[in-house]
């Protein structure tokens, strides 16, 4: 499994998390063994959903080992995007099975919102690295960018398994990118602006791999 930590900065308290949670345990404790001993007695302020309360963080993440889904999401970090924390962020939300980062090894965390804890991150120095993982899993991999003969995402049949991979914020996907996706795939826009947000693209293409592949129900249960 990639060493997560070793990829990111260090975040400063005040770009961590804010705080959430539940008090102490109040009356006799669970035998439960995926619960924290220190989070029972002290509280659980950390950014997790109510099911995951008091847990171990060894136990939520092989809980969601468990259940991710079949796709992967990649990044090329170039230039030290501060856009990869919200891609993090979204993907963990989403439950992808990995996010990739291509470029510099060392990228920037302050959108993550700690949420780098809970997603396995792996490192590809470069494109043709990624290229070539990609290959030994019979993973597409399926780039997400508006440029000339890309084609709609809103009509496009995403793959249940495969690799969305975006650009860096301003120059969009690479040549390199290009040269290797399966297929690139443009969002649909409709306003003055030639392009949006990275980490929103990178949102708006998840969620569509998750209104076509995702259980709908599971994601709303808390």
């Amino acid at each position: 499994m990639p060493d997560d930590a070793a990829l990111g900065d260090e975040v400063p308290a005040a770009d961590q998390a804010p705080a959430h949670g539940v008090g102490p345990w109040e009356g006799a404790w669970p035998s439960d063994e995926r619960l924290d001993p220190e989070l029972l007695e002290h509280g659980d302020r950390r950014n997790v959903v109510d099911r995951y309360r008091y847990w171990r963080h060894e136990a939520i993440v092989a809980d969601l080992d468990a259940r991710r889904h079949p796709f992967h999401v990649a990044i090329e970090n170039w230039q030290h995007d501060l856009n990869i924390g919200s891609v993090v962020r979204t993907a963990n939300a989403f439950l992808a099975r990995e996010v990739h980062i291509v470029g510099n090894r060392r990228w920037n965390r302050r959108g993550a919102m700690v949420t780098d804890r809970y997603q396995h991150v792996r490192h590809h120095p470069t494109v043709e690295d990624l290229a070539g993982w990609a290959v030994a899993e019979g993973l597409p991999v399926i780039g997400i960018d508006n440029l000339p003969g890309s084609v709609p995402l809103e009509t496009y049949a995403l793959p249940r398994a495969c690799v969305l991979v975006f650009g860096q914020e301003s120059v969009g996907l690479s040549d390199a990118v290009r040269e290797v996706a399966t297929d690139t795939l443009a969002i649909a826009q409709y306003g003055s602006t030639r392009s949006i947000n990275a980490g929103a693209a990178a949102a708006i293409a998840m969620h569509a791999w998750i209104a076509r592949h995702g259980d709908v129900a599971a994601g709303h249960g808390g």
